[in-house]
């Protein structure tokens, strides 16, 4: 199993800075990508942002240029890096990870077919 845990969230001005964290623990080794999601009151949960275990990301429009994301594999900690803040920013953020790498071993786990992972969630609160 993979178990996922979100940090960083609180209030903030806008255009004021918060760095989210999810701690990852378990088979991390199988992980094959991770994400950040958000979503708002009223609204669809939206991918924010992607990292491959490769470094490669994708960012959705609305937050391209103003978050990163990244990935410390040896402390398995995924991290998203939230600048110039804006009301809309405002969702409960949440981690995501994929495991589907086609170890041997992940897949003795029965990893892949679909399955994921889902933190709990940190709240980010932006105030104008």
């Amino acid at each position: 199993q993979v178990q996922l845990v979100e940090s960083g969230g609180g209030l903030v001005q806008a255009g004021g800075s918060l760095r989210l964290s999810c701690a990852a623990s378990g088979d991390t080794m199988c992980i094959s990508a991770m994400a950040w999601y958000r979503q708002a009151p009223g609204k669809e949960r939206e991918l924010v942002a992607v990292i491959t275990s490769g470094g490669s990301t994708k960012y959705s429009d609305s937050v391209k240029g103003r978050f990163t994301i990244s990935l410390d594999n040896t402390k398995n900690m995924l991290f998203l890096q939230m600048n110039s803040l804006k009301p809309t920013d405002t969702a409960a953020y949440y981690c995501h990870a994929d495991p589907s790498r086609p170890d041997s071993f992940c897949s003795a786990m029965g990893y892949g077919g679909g399955m994921e992972f889902w933190g709990r969630g940190t709240l980010v609160t932006v105030s104008s």
